[in-house]
């Protein structure tokens, strides 16, 4: 089995809607899990959503982003008679952004990945040589225009002060590692909370979240 690959992600400025979240749209601390798996798979060029399913990842917080909040334009569905975005489809909203995100993250083969190569190996060979990657558009966390400023393996230092994302059941954080976009059956969440230290350069068991849709 392949070995874990450890990453240094650095985002200027992301938001991560809070599942609860309606007309003001709170940002969670942390991305959830299922947002990294989906930008590991745009960095390797994958376009098919479940080809790894079963890879598991591990997240760890590298610093405290400041939050902010905007007023933006969002679209919704309230006349099905209007295009999007026009008229009663169209409305203001507030929204919280993180700035100043830094994030470790760490892929490994899971026990049910099936497809091969794993995710883990397409990571290694693109982060040791990008154009093996046929990929398209730009690299983001989240939204589109929450891109991606810098995705590097980790470096000595990197995990200084690293807080740990662990699955707790009594954990304040309910994070999506399987989401379905369409209504909310077949979406698969997990408890975490955020660990004060990590102590290691590997994540502990408990923190390694397998990307599988729910049951």
């Amino acid at each position: 089995m392949s070995q874990p690959i450890g990453m240094f992600i650095s985002v200027p400025v992301a938001g991560f809607r809070a599942p609860h979240a309606r007309e003001y749209f709170e940002t969670l601390p942390v991305p959830p899990p299922s947002t990294v798996y989906g930008m590991l798979l745009s960095l390797v060029g994958e376009v098919e959503r479940g080809r790894h399913e079963g890879a598991e990842l591990a997240l760890a917080m590298l610093s405290e982003p400041s939050v902010s909040v905007v007023l933006r334009t969002t679209w919704r569905v309230k006349d099905k008679k209007q295009g999007p975005g026009l008229g009663s489809n169209r409305r203001p909203d507030f929204q919280e952004l993180l700035t100043g995100l830094h994030l470790a993250a760490w892929v490994r083969a899971g026990r049910n990945e099936i497809r091969k190569p794993t995710l883990v190996e397409r990571v290694r060979d693109v982060l040791a040589d990008p154009s093996a990657s046929h990929r398209f558009g730009a690299l983001s966390l989240g939204e589109s225009t929450h891109l991606v400023d810098e995705l590097r393996p980790l470096r000595d230092g990197d995990l200084a002060g690293a807080r740990a994302l662990i699955e707790d059941v009594e954990g304040d954080l309910s994070l999506t590692h399987w989401p379905n976009h369409v209504g909310s059956r077949g979406t698969a969440w997990g408890q975490y909370r955020l660990d004060k230290t990590m102590g290691a350069e590997l994540p502990p068991e408990g923190a390694w979240i397998a990307i599988c849709r729910a049951n």
